[in-house]
């Protein structure tokens, strides 16, 4: 996993990878949102529900301790080895709205997600067992659930949705 000297470093890498990552759908006609490809296993509006889900719960489990509330991970109702049933959620909560809605609501997301990396102290962004609901047998840093929610989708999905495009000739 990528590691990161400072939160400069991890902020920008979440901004250039997302930027990346949403400029593949600009030339997605909206009537083709919900098409898969066989070759591919998500449509477009299932790939930006998917990014929406996972950085608007991120964004849920910081808010939720922060104001007392005990965070169930991954969600109330899904279990880590069990995450199909919480994919599938993800989709039906955002994949109503059109790609250009699901863009603008990712864009929101996203810099709400680099707001809050801005206000973290260094400590707590890099030191094990800052937060409850990031403190796993693991001992994660908060930095690493950011970068697995962020980061590392952005830029493995991105080549998925050029294969989608490449697939159906788009």
């Amino acid at each position: 996993m990528k590691e990161y000297k400072h939160k400069e470093e991890l902020i920008e890498a979440i901004k250039n990878s997302y930027q990346k990552y949403i400029t593949e759908f600009s030339d997605i006609p909206e009537e083709d949102k919900d098409l898969r490809s066989e070759e591919t296993e998500k449509t477009p509006s299932e790939h930006l529900s998917y990014q929406l889900g996972w950085i608007n719960q991120l964004l849920a489990w910081e808010r939720d301790e922060k104001n007392g509330i005990k965070v169930q991970t991954p969600a109330k109702g899904y279990k880590w080895n069990n995450l199909g049933g919480l994919y599938q959620h993800f989709y039906e909560t955002y994949g109503t709205n059109s790609l250009k809605q699901q863009k603008q609501l990712l864009d929101r997301a996203v810099n709400e997600l680099c707001h809050w990396v801005e206000t973290l102290s260094e400590v707590e962004l890099f030191e094990p067992e800052q937060r409850e609901w990031a403190t796993t047998k693991a001992k994660w840093p908060l930095y690493k659930w950011i970068h697995i929610n962020s980061v590392a989708p952005f830029t493995n999905f991105r080549p998925k949705i050029r294969k989608w495009k490449k697939t159906l000739n788009k």
